[in-house]
């Protein structure tokens, strides 16, 4: 396992074509409808996707898939990203777990016994797809009957879509119950999924054998937030690409002549997302 790193370069930002991303999750539904209208009267990007070099022009994303969808939505031509590489030893790859929450257990049980793919046993299961643990100690494992990664994936996304669409999902880097219960009091259960490695993501991405939305984890050490480029400059189709990366390189200066960027080594908590 990577230890933590306590350095990082300087975050690669560039302005590239929007369709030159290609997401390796599909997007959430629950995040991604406010998020268009949120970037309808935005004047800023924030925190701009996480993205990686896939092939000549081609990026796979990190982190960011709903930012693209609403961006793809919206038709803006570019958009502005941070490239990072798993190679590089600022990138390390974990999984988030899912919360499923307002909703009643019996019901996602039903639900998920109707899933044709999907065997349901009680316990751990080292070849299951996910496993979930109810807030009365119960634990399942699903297993799928399938042959390979596109599949599996497809099959676990079906899984993922039955909460998505009938409870309400947050995600979590916590992994024991026990600190979970108390933060969310209408969780009723936790899905666990198993690790993955780069190539599962550049192989979801290549072949668009999509994972569902919010299982992958990236850490990226030196990640840009709170950035606030201006939209304006990624909308207009009357600048040309190369034109756009040079007034990023520019504003990148001014900000760094200016001191306006700083650099956080230790892990932090935001509360204004």
């Amino acid at each position: 396992m990577m230890s933590a790193r306590h350095d990082a370069p300087p975050p690669d930002l560039r302005i590239v074509p929007t369709d030159s991303l290609q997401p390796h999750e599909e997007h959430d539904s629950q995040r991604a409808g406010p998020l268009i209208e949120r970037l309808r009267q935005e004047e800023f990007v924030i925190n701009p996707p996480i993205v990686s070099q896939m092939g000549q022009n081609q990026y796979v994303i990190l982190d960011g898939a709903n930012r693209f969808y609403a961006f793809s939505h919206l038709h803006y031509p570019h958009i502005l990203v941070q490239v990072a590489s798993y190679d590089g030893g600022y990138v390390e790859l974990k999984t988030w777990r899912h919360i499923v929450s307002r909703w009643d257990a019996g019901q996602l049980m039903e639900r998920l016994r109707n899933l044709p793919q999907i065997e349901i046993h009680d316990g751990q299961d080292a070849l299951a797809i996910a496993h979930i643990l109810f807030r009365d100690g119960r634990t399942v494992a699903l297993r799928a009957a399938v042959e390979n990664t596109h599949e599996r994936n497809a099959a676990l996304c079906e899984v993922v879509r039955v909460y998505q669409q009938n409870a309400v999902l947050y995600r979590t880097a916590l992994s024991e119950p026990g600190d979970i219960w108390p933060l969310y009091p209408e969780a009723l259960a936790l899905v666990v999924f198993p690790s993955y490695q780069p190539a599962d993501i550049l192989a979801a991405a290549q072949y668009q054998a999509f994972l569902p939305p919010g299982i992958s984890r990236h850490i990226i050490h030196g990640r840009a937030l709170r950035v606030n480029y201006p939209i304006a400059l990624l909308r207009s189709s009357d600048i040309t690409l190369a034109d756009k990366n040079a007034q990023l390189q520019h504003w990148m200066q001014d900000k760094l002549a200016k001191r306006h960027v700083r650099y956080y080594a230790e892990a932090t908590y935001q509360f204004d997302e």
